[in-house]
C-alpha cells in the first residue's frame, strides 16, 4: 500500500496544530509516521503554514498519496503547480530554466496576493476595533448625561422640597397670628367645651330642687298619714 501525506494532530482540545507527516497507509492517524516535512497551525490569520518542498515534492514523485486536506496545503504553497511543472520538464515540454522563471511568477504573484489579504485582515480588524470604541464611548456618554440629568432633577427637587417646608411654616405662623387677632373673646367663650356648660346648667339648677326640699317638711307628712292609721 502507498505511503501517505496526513495530518497529525497536535495541541489541547479547542488549540490544535498540525504535523504534516508521511506515514503508512495502514498506520492510524496519530500513530507511527516514517517522516515529519512540515506542520499547518489553522488558528492564526491567515493559517501559518512550515514545508519543506523538496522533502514534499520527493515523496509526491516517489508516489505518496496526500489526504484532500494535505493537496489543498500543497496547492496553496504551490507544491502541485511546480511538481506539475516538473512532469512537463521530463516529457520535455518545457526545459529547467523556463519552469523555475514560472515558478517564481507564480509564487510572487501569490505572495502579493496573500500580503494583500493579511492587510486587509488587519485593517478590517483595525476597523472593527475603532468602532467598538466608538459605539463604547457613546454609550458611556450617553450614561453620563443620564447620571447629570438625574442628579439635576434630585438637587432641584431636594431644593424645591427644602423651600417648600419653609414656606409652609411661614404661612403656618402667619395664619395663627392672623385668627388669635380677629377671633373676639365672646366668641371663644362661646367656643366652650361641652364639659364646662353641663357643669354651669348643673349649678344653676341645684338651688330649685333644694327650694323644693324645704317647701315640703317631713314632719307635716307625717301628721297628715297618722290619723288614717287610727281610724
Amino acid at each position: 500500500m502507498p505511503a501517505r501525506i496526513r495530518l497529525q494532530r497536535h495541541g489541547k482540545k479547542g488549540k490544535p496544530f498540525y504535523h504534516i507527516v508521511i506515514a503508512d497507509g495502514r498506520a492510524p492517524r496519530d500513530g507511527k509516521f516514517i517522516e515529519r516535512i512540515g506542520a499547518y497551525n489553522p488558528l492564526t490569520k491567515p493559517a501559518t503554514i512550515d514545508l519543506d518542498l523538496e522533502k514534499a515534492l520527493t515523496w509526491l514523485k516517489n508516489g505518496a498519496q496526500p489526504t484532500d486536506t494535505v493537496r489543498a496545503i500543497f496547492s496553496y504553497k504551490g507544491v502541485m503547480y511546480k511538481h506539475h511543472l516538473l512532469k512537463g520538464v521530463a516529457k520535455g515540454a518545457l526545459t529547467v530554466e523556463q519552469a523555475e522563471v514560472k515558478y517564481q511568477a507564480w509564487i510572487a504573484e501569490k505572495e502579493a496576493k496573500i500580503i494583500s489579504k493579511k492587510n486587509e485582515g488587519e485593517l478590517a480588524l483595525k476597523n472593527e476595533s475603532k468602532s467598538r470604541l466608538e459605539a463604547e464611548a457613546k454609550v458611556k456618554e450617553k450614561r453620563a448625561d443620564a447620571i447629570s440629568a438625574k442628579l439635576a432633577k434630585a438637587a432641584a427637587a431636594a431644593a424645591k422640597k427644602a423651600s417648600g417646608a419653609e414656606d409652609t411654616e411661614e404661612e403656618v405662623e402667619e395664619a395663627t397670628e392672623e385668627v388669635v387677632e380677629e377671633t373676639p373673646v365672646a366668641e371663644v367663650a362661646k367656643e366652650a367645651p361641652v364639659a364646662d356648660v353641663v357643669e354651669e346648667v348643673v349649678v344653676e339648677e341645684a338651688p330649685a330642687v333644694e327650694a323644693v326640699a324645704e317647701e315640703t317638711p317631713a314632719a307635716e307628712t307625717t301628721e297628715e298619714e297618722t290619723p288614717k292609721a287610727e281610724a
